[in-house]
């Protein structure tokens, strides 16, 4: 279990002051002018040390991600995008760090700019998020009239300026490149890869797009040391991680625990145990709505890290981990998901147009019974026709829950499509 000494979001539930002056009592902004002295190169080293995985969901090192970079520029300007539209269901952490510790996030927006060359960066907020864009504008004019933003930021000779933009409330925007296009002022909708960002990015320009998580960590690593940080967790998935547990527990939290620690630990020891008792879980969604679902099997002894779920066909995404207990319909569960991915697709790619759409009224009649027993394979195949074929990951997102009920709920298909037909077949009779 993760001791105090070592939680980096010391003020997560708000209990302390969110502005500059509590920010500085809790260790950030201290000397930020040192950690830029020390250069470009050592800063990225050291974030590749501290084995950082972003922490958006598809779990890519960090430090690598900000080696893409080009190391001198070619007349372009460089950017730092922060994707705060956190738009996965269950998932609520960024909006907590943006509320109660928006300076670390600014910090690192400075660090982490630095180091990638650019001299701006913007903040792109989900567009529900009202109130946490107004904490987060606040925190920036502190740091502004502080002399920490601006001409010569925090002294260390560096001029940086940090835009904090509202989206419009779009799922599809989460997605880095789509997320680049709404910037823009276009509509979004994600872009095909190569170019990457980082050649071709916010404005035709090198850009790299980092999640909330992942850059306000930056500073408090940076500070404590990699070898601190890749102490933490398990190799290859190491140090900190903020934890959303909702649904079925009887204290949902947000949490920042070590990566790798077990899942049943993690909802017992902080989110008061599954609703009527362990015994009572029937599945557990572990990364956000997108991943696959674990039956309670699975779940008993099931490491919190990307390679441990990723090993029994799930993943971490966003650690937003989604409770489920017995009195559940999983199957009008998974419905209600794939009409989620259904309404935010945005249209381009063909496969999640029409994919999205057929899955969910599938789905919605097996929750009805109203399926023929073969259309579960059928279904299965549709999935494995969308996986992989789109240009952004909304198409996986669609496919993997589908995917994940047919491969642990089967069983429970085939008895709801049973059970209506010995019932017709009952009326049939009489």
């Amino acid at each position: 279990m993760l001791e105090d000494k070592d939680r980096i979001f010391t003020n997560l539930y708000g209990f302390d002051d969110w502005g500059l002056e509590g920010a500085k009592r809790r260790g950030d902004w201290d000397n930020t002018a040192a950690i830029i002295a020390k250069g470009r190169d050592w800063i990225i080293d050291e974030m590749k040390n501290s084995g950082l995985r972003g922490r958006g969901g598809a779990g890519f090192p960090t430090g690598m991600k900000w080696s893409f970079m080009p190391k001198e520029s070619d007349g372009r300007p460089h950017y730092l995008v922060v994707n705060a539209d956190e738009s996965e269901p269950g998932t609520c952490k960024d909006r907590d760090i943006m509320r109660h510790d928006p300076h670390k996030l600014i910090e690192g927006c400075l660090i982490a700019s630095f180091a990638m060359g650019a001299h701006a960066c913007y903040i792109y907020v989900r567009g529900e998020f009202i109130r946490e864009r107004e904490q987060l504008q606040a925190a920036v004019d502190q740091a502004y009239d502080a002399g920490l933003l601006g001409k010569n930021a925090a002294g260390s000779g560096w001029d940086f300026d940090l835009y904090v933009h509202h989206g419009a409330g779009a799922y599809i925007c989460g997605e880095e490149t789509a997320l680049l296009e709404s910037l823009e002022g276009k509509k979004g909708m994600p872009r095909l890869k190569p170019p990457f960002p980082a050649n071709v990015g916010l404005y035709g320009a090198p850009t790299t797009v980092n999640n909330v998580e992942s850059i306000a960590v930056a500073p408090t690593i940076l500070r404590r040391g990699a070898s601190w940080f890749a102490g933490l967790g398990r190799p290859n998935n190491t140090g900190t991680k903020v934890f959303c547990i909702s649904g079925h527990v009887n204290k949902p939290c947000n949490v920042e625990e070590e990566m790798g620690i077990p899942l049943r630990e993690l909802i017992e020891k902080h989110a008061g145990g599954v609703r009527g008792g362990w015994d009572n879980l029937l599945a557990v969604i572990p990364g956000g709505s997108s991943v696959p679902c674990l039956p309670k099997p699975t779940c008993d002894d099931i490491l919190m890290d990307f390679d441990s779920l990723k090993a029994v066909q799930s993943g971490l995404g966003t650690a937003a981990v989604i409770v489920l207990d017995k009195s559940t319909d999983i199957i009008k569960a998974i419905a209600r998901i794939s009409y989620f991915y259904k309404h935010e697709s945005c249209g381009q790619c063909t496969p999640c147009r029409e994919g999205t759409g057929w899955m969910w009224r599938v789905v919605e009649r097996m929750a009805r019974g109203d399926a023929e027993p073969e259309e579960i394979d059928m279904l299965l195949d549709v999935t494995k026709r969308v996986e992989g074929h789109t240009i952004c990951a909304l198409g996986d997102a669609a496919a993997w829950p589908v995917q994940g009920l047919i491969r642990h709920f089967r069983g429970t298909i085939e008895e709801r499509i049973a059970a209506k037909r010995g019932g017709a077949a009952q009326v049939a009779a009489e």
